[in-house]
């Protein structure tokens, strides 16, 4: 239950953006008399996902310094807050600020629940439980969607009443975990802020180049669940709902990826699991730029979802090896800032790709190029020190 209680909030982060999809054409009919409207409606959904990339690195050194669970507590309660806010608003600036708020919460969320599944467990358990973050997260983008879409049909106010499920986390948070005294004493609760303040020992040059390629990764990560239905639209299939439905099973590809991941990840050194989840980036997106039908088009897709699958906690894990309890907060917000802003990067990459080559095609093409480069980076990564066995070794404490 330990598990689960810090598996279920990664499900926060993640309703934070889809649960309101299906609902942005209502807001957009609600606000139409607000001058630019166009612009800043669509917002409603970015601002959480801007708050994390800026944020996570000060939501780590909070965590840090005061503590991981406690803070944790608190962000579920103003994620409730200011989630539901919009029930009672009336003013789109009040709105979005409450959405600001949303994502500072969303912040401490996704960096202290990551941060507590490292500090409790250890080796081949470590690797399961930030593995089936991936999985659940991406598991849960499909249900936030169909649910966003179910309450909005009595009213856009209703799907946010859903913010209010932070309690529920609240509560689990609160039985079943308890303030991890340190490496060495991960059962033990402590009994003071740990105010680890101090960067001594923080290793920058390798966390530098995993937040690095994890930047470059997340680009390809994302291209397929925010461009699969402009692609199949592009092929002739003019239904939205068909397009939706079919990105969605092309994706389950993701939570394949990641139980793959769960089978072969402590045992392969982290050079070997790069250079096999970039070729499959590659092919599939290759697959995706040549294919004249649906299905030729959805089988890239897979391919390539599968590949972005076992990327994720193999960067995620990779990172929380080399990270000592003192530093581990700071560290896991630099990999996750890094992971949101290349969320941010990825449809820029791919409409200025699709400008310079006359389309979506064209640019799926451009990025199988591209993740082709990440054969160098896994040679790159599998020569430098905690990349290979030495990372299993740390891994395993």
């Amino acid at each position: 239950m330990t598990g689960i209680s810090l598996l279920l909030p990664i499900t926060l982060t993640t309703m934070a953006v889809v649960l309101l999809t299906p609902i942005i054409p209502n807001l957009m009919a609600q606000f139409e008399g607000v001058p630019n409207h166009e612009y800043w409606v669509p917002m409603i959904l970015t601002f959480p996902s801007l708050c994390v990339a800026l944020l996570c690195p000060f939501a780590g050194m909070l965590g840090d310094y005061f503590g991981r669970r406690r803070l944790l507590l608190a962000s579920f309660l103003l994620y409730a807050v200011v989630g539901v806010a919009p029930v009672f608003l009336s003013d789109l600036t009040h709105i979005l600020i409450s959405r600001v708020g949303v994502g500072i919460a969303e912040a401490l969320i996704y960096v202290l629940s990551t941060t507590m599944i490292a500090d409790y467990y250890k080796g081949a358990s470590r690797d399961k439980w930030l593995a089936a973050q991936t999985a659940f997260a991406s598991m849960s983008a499909l249900l936030f969607f169909n649910l966003g879409g179910i309450m909005g049909e009595s009213g856009w106010r209703t799907p946010f009443w859903a913010y209010a499920s932070a309690l529920v986390m609240f509560a689990l948070v609160w039985k079943f975990t308890w303030e991890p005294a340190g490496e060495t004493r991960p059962d033990d609760e402590a009994n003071h802020a740990p105010h680890n303040s101090s960067w001594a020992g923080f290793p920058w040059a390798t966390m530098a180049m995993i937040v690095a390629i994890t930047v470059y990764g997340s680009v390809f990560f994302y291209t397929v669940q925010i461009q699969a239905p402009s692609g199949l639209a592009e092929l002739g299939l003019t239904s939205p709902a068909e397009r939706g439905f079919l990105t969605s099973i092309a994706s389950i590809g993701v939570p394949l990826g990641t139980f793959i991941y769960s089978r072969i990840g402590s045992k392969w050194p982290v050079g070997r699991l790069l250079l096999v989840e970039f070729a499959l980036l590659s092919f599939g997106f290759m697959l995706m730029a040549k294919a004249g039908t649906v299905v030729g088009f959805l089988a890239g897709c897979f391919v390539n979802q599968i590949g972005a699958g076992l990327l994720l906690p193999t960067l995620l894990v990779w990172s929380m090896s080399i990270l000592s309890f003192e530093i581990r907060g700071r560290g896991t917000g630099f990999w996750q800032s890094a992971f949101a802003f290349g969320q941010f990067l990825s449809p820029v990459v791919v409409t200025f790709a699709g400008q310079k080559t006359g389309g979506l095609l064209g640019a799926f093409m451009v990025l199988s190029i591209a993740a082709l480069g990440g054969v160098v980076i896994a040679l790159i990564a599998s020569r430098r020190n905690g990349a290979g066995p030495d990372r299993r070794a740390v891994a395993h404490g």
